[in-house]
């Protein structure tokens, strides 16, 4: 049997805000986040990620998201994946830009944004905020 590769979840909420943070001049940029659909997953470059994104769209129960500043919509700062289970809203897939990890990372807050649109989206279903990953 094939063994299956597998990668840690590597993501730390360094930051809770609505907005992210320029490591360097401590700018803050609002952000959005929007869902992203197999038709537009383009957007997703494999070699700027670590997990495979174009794999989770091939499961019609998977939701993915995408966090970008309002200004500028085009770059990418983090992703997630989540599914709907009826009580609670199970994250599958956190990842943040890979210019948005480890030491030299260039904004801090995209972890936490994505957990809390997740929260955001179990409350608006009525779960009381449930999530799990």
């Amino acid at each position: 049997m094939k063994k299956q590769n597998e990668t840690e979840a590597d993501f730390e909420i360094d930051k809770l805000t609505n907005s992210i943070e320029n490591t360097v001049t401590c700018e803050i940029f609002d952000t959005e986040v929007t869902q992203i659909y197999k038709e537009d997953s383009r957007q997703i470059k494999r070699k700027d990620w670590v997990f495979e994104w174009h794999k989770e769209f091939k499961n019609s129960e998977n939701e993915i998201y995408k966090l970008t500043t309002i200004n500028n919509p085009t770059i990418i700062h983090g992703l997630i994946c989540f599914t709907d289970k009826s009580d609670h809203i199970f994250m599958s897939l956190i990842e943040s830009a890979k210019f948005n990890k480890g030491s030299h990372k260039l904004y801090k807050g995209v972890a936490g944004n994505l957990v809390a649109f997740g929260c955001k989206v179990s409350f608006e279903k009525g779960y009381d905020g449930v999530v799990s990953l």
